[in-house]
């Protein structure tokens, strides 16, 4: 079966919201790789762009959570994008609630945690870094 793996782009902060992330989801960064790691002759890196997260990785359950710093050549990345959440299914309702409380924190709250007229328990937000995520916990699975 496929996974499906979210990547977030960050403007030289995801560093900082993937230690927030890993506050809230345990576990350890499977991969962290900055900017300077990757210079070479070909690969001319600014002394500013040197420590940002070229790729950083937190495995959550049998997924992965990963993101990267967009360099300033590229341009700037929208924070206030609105296409995409993260969704993230969990075991128990106080594993929603734990998620839902830890993330959110500092965020701005789209729909509390409470039970949905679909019939689970569900809440929706916006992280501290602009990040839209949707927590939910299936009474029926």
């Amino acid at each position: 079966m496929a996974l499906i793996n979210p990547h977030i782009n960050f403007n030289g902060n995801a560093e900082e919201a993937f230690t927030f992330y890993k506050s809230v989801f345990g576990g350890e960064f499977s991969k962290l790789v900055r900017f300077k790691e990757m210079a070479s002759a070909e690969f001319q890196v600014p002394e500013k762009e040197a420590e940002k997260i070229m790729h950083i990785a937190l495995p959550i359950g049998p997924n992965t959570l990963m993101a990267n710093d967009v360099p300033e050549f590229m341009g700037r990345t929208n924070e206030n994008e609105n296409r995409s959440k993260i969704s993230v299914s969990t075991a128990s309702k106080a594993e929603a609630d734990q998620i839902f409380n830890g993330l959110s924190a500092g965020g701005q709250i789209e729909m509390p945690m409470e039970e949905s007229p679909w019939g689970t328990y569900f809440g929706m937000f916006r992280d501290k870094y602009g990040i839209e995520w949707m927590i939910e916990f299936n009474h029926n699975a």
